[in-house]
């Protein structure tokens, strides 16, 4: 492989010309220019990036931090911030956290060493005391899939409550009056921002009107202890019409015991997940969900962190929000009168 030394002796210039045509073409005369980068082509020499980073203190890598990357919408995220990262140069270091706070702080300590340019992250829980750590060491932070509260730092996020709201009120309409919320702990932000849209949605309707939310806290937000615990509760009695899932991954393993136990849907239960992940159009039964733009939201945090690394003097702060949709699929429809009395023991 050749090196710099290599393309100067061919150049016939001296290692500081060279070094030049490389870092700071601007103060080369054109023939010169051109001379060296013909040769530097010629040779198929590589700079070393490495090294030209380290001068100018600089080594454009940031760290992305996610709770879950099994789940189909944080791979879409981290594909999102990938892509944004490949066009502006730079290099992104994978972190899961497995939801564990223990964890996140941990990767946390580890990036920050490895004197990362700037971190993305989706945190475990709703706790700043990590995350103000990193912008005290002048590590430039970026929250995605949650608003910056309380922290200097840029957001990507979805409103999560109006999503909560969306999915409450599409079931309502369709006359479910009992439903089930089958979601992840109280203190994950997201969890309890939808939870707060649905409280709210409710509370705007007649009285007659209201269903009765019948909330199922899962340990983790996977498939499998969602088809776990909507197996152990059907067990026991049919008491809902309706399922309001933490995400698409839940929704799944529900569909997956309540078919295993032969109730049918959506003509006996509807299901509606959160996320519109890939395989919710192709499931067994189309997922109706809440869809939110993981590549969008992944690709617009990784844009503000690395604007902000490359002009912090410039910068400013900013906290987009995205809004989410309904997708409407096969997994709901209208609630039939003899369903209201329905009990499977």
């Amino acid at each position: 492989m050749a090196s710099i030394r290599d393309v100067a002796k061919a150049a016939g210039v001296s290692l500081g010309t060279v070094s030049n045509a490389i870092n700071r073409p601007e103060v080369l005369a054109p023939r010169t220019l051109r001379k060296v980068q013909k040769v530097i082509e010629e040779m198929g020499f590589v700079p070393n990036a490495s090294a030209r980073n380290l001068r100018a203190g600089r080594n454009r890598v940031i760290g992305l931090v996610v709770p879950d990357i099994s789940n189909p919408f944080f791979t879409d995220l981290a594909r999102g911030v990938n892509d944004a990262a490949f066009a502006a140069k730079y290099v992104v270091i994978l972190c899961n956290t497995d939801a564990s706070t223990e964890k996140e702080v941990q990767y946390l300590d580890v990036l920050s060493a490895q004197n990362v340019e700037g971190i993305l992250i989706t945190p475990a829980r709703d706790s700043n005391r990590a995350l103000a750590s990193v912008t005290e060491k002048g590590i430039r932070l970026a929250l995605v899939d949650r608003p910056a509260q309380g922290l200097q730092a840029c957001s990507v996020a979805v409103n999560d409550s109006y999503g909560g709201s969306l999915a409450l009120t599409h079931l309502q309409e369709l006359g479910h009056r009992n439903i089930l919320l089958l979601t992840g702990k109280a203190d994950i932000p997201q969890v309890a921002d939808r939870s707060a849209g649905i409280a709210e949605a409710i509370s705007k309707l007649p009285e007659h009107e209201r269903p009765i939310i019948t909330e199922l806290r899962l340990e983790s937000m996977s498939a499998q202890s969602a088809y776990e615990a909507v197996k152990k509760k059907i067990d026991k009695e049919l008491d809902f019409t309706g399922i309001i899932c933490g995400n698409d991954m839940i929704a799944l393993g529900a569909i997956r015991a309540l078919r295993e136990n032969g109730i049918s849907l959506p003509e006996e239960v509807s299901v509606i997940g959160y996320d519109d992940i890939d395989f919710a159009e192709s499931a067994a039964v189309p997922l109706t969900s809440i869809s939110q733009p993981a590549y969008e939201l992944g690709y617009a945090a990784a844009e503000l962190i690395i604007s902000e690394c490359e002009n912090p003097e410039r910068h400013v702060h900013q906290r987009i929000e995205f809004q989410p949709r309904l997708i409407v699929r096969s997994s709901t429809a209208p609630t039939t009168s003899h369903r209201a009395t329905l009990r499977i023991s």
